[in-house]
């Protein structure tokens, strides 16, 4: 069952996000998120550039990516455990939440996802290595007497 696509963010988008940063992939040399087999779950998303995460820190690894899905659809972002097992590295919100209606938001939808590394001991991701995985699951909503406005900001904009 397809119930979503993953699309490059404009070329503008991107550079936004790159600002400061040398060494990365243009957002065309992006590989778009795949499984790795047929039974996989997980999309997983590669770093464009290399992004060393500081011992006790925190890095932002902007991915170029984002995903179209169909209403009642949401991805969840989680590290790939290998990162996790070997180097205790998880998402700084733990999972990450990217709703159906978030490609649309001003950001266009610009995926960002944020590492926190808990050891005293940085660790290095590589420019073009899989890093983190996107899984796609429907979710219900409860029953609503005022259903909210449509989204406008990016990332963290319905916090408000």
């Amino acid at each position: 069952m397809t119930v979503a696509k993953f699309s490059h963010v404009s070329e503008k988008q991107y550079a936004a996000a790159m600002e400061g940063k040398e060494g990365f992939l243009l957002v065309g040399e992006i590989p778009l998120p795949k499984r790795a087999t047929a039974g996989s779950a997980g999309y997983d998303f590669v770093s464009p550039l290399e992004v060393t995460v500081p011992g006790g820190g925190a890095a932002l690894i902007p991915t170029g990516i984002r995903a179209e899905m169909d209403p009642g659809w949401v991805l969840l972002l989680f590290p790939r455990s290998s990162l996790g097992f070997r180097h205790g590295i998880r998402l700084s919100n733990t999972a990450g939440v990217i709703d159906s209606d978030y490609a649309f938001a001003e950001n266009e939808g610009h995926i960002m996802v944020k590492l926190r590394n808990p050891l005293p001991e940085p660790v290095t991701i590589g420019k073009g290595e899989r890093f983190c995985q996107g899984i796609f699951l429907p979710y219900g909503t409860a029953e609503e007497e005022e259903i909210p406005g449509e989204r406008r900001g990016g990332f963290g904009s319905t916090g408000k």
